[in-house]
């Protein structure tokens, strides 16, 4: 799952565990925490040293740029719980999906887009702890995004009505037989 920043694909993400199960992938970061974030729950953060090193040990199935800080998807998040035969699911940046289409041609690829983009720069502010120039680079990305995801992203989810959203995405999940496998 991908969406530009402010989107909400991790409220969509919180709500869809309620219809569908899956393991959440912790994805890795060099960025510091939120508030109320937590080490291991939301993201592992590390320190870019020690993501230099991941990223040389072959520890990450993808990992990108993004805003001057490196995320990633630890292998291990991916490869041991499809060997229980978990569905996993990834919440990452545009980059880290390209990866993954082309490393797993049959993932199931979803795109949550905001209504538009006066809808999105509402939410960037409300977060509160985003800057002006931040906000401005974010709705520039994001355009690019939305423009590349009607190619790259089999399935588009317009997060206008939160409940609606959680539903159309577990329908689309739903709707698919047999997952994926991811090589080990």
């Amino acid at each position: 799952m991908s969406g530009p920043s402010g989107a909400g694909k991790s409220t969509v993400v919180e709500g869809l565990a309620a219809y569908v199960p899956f393991h959440f992938s912790v994805s890795m970061t060099t960025r510091p925490a939120r508030p109320g974030e937590v080490e291991g729950v939301d993201y592992r953060f590390v320190d870019r040293e020690r993501f230099q090193q991941a990223i040389a040990a072959g520890e990450l199935i993808e990992w990108a740029d993004y805003g001057g800080n490196l995320y990633g998807t630890p292998v291990a998040e991916v490869t041991g719980p499809r060997r229980q035969g978990r569905d996993v699911l990834l919440d990452i940046e545009m980059a880290g999906a390209r990866n993954v289409k082309r490393l797993f041609p049959d993932a199931i690829m979803i795109f949550i887009v905001p209504p538009d983009l006066d809808a999105l720069e509402a939410r960037l502010r409300r977060r509160g702890d985003t800057s002006e120039a931040d906000i401005a680079r974010r709705l520039a990305i994001a355009r690019d995004q939305i423009s590349e995801a009607a190619t790259l992203f089999e399935h588009h989810v317009v997060n206008d009505d939160l409940d609606a959203a959680v539903r159309q995405v577990a329908g689309i999940l739903g709707a698919v037989p047999n997952p994926p496998v991811i090589p080990s």
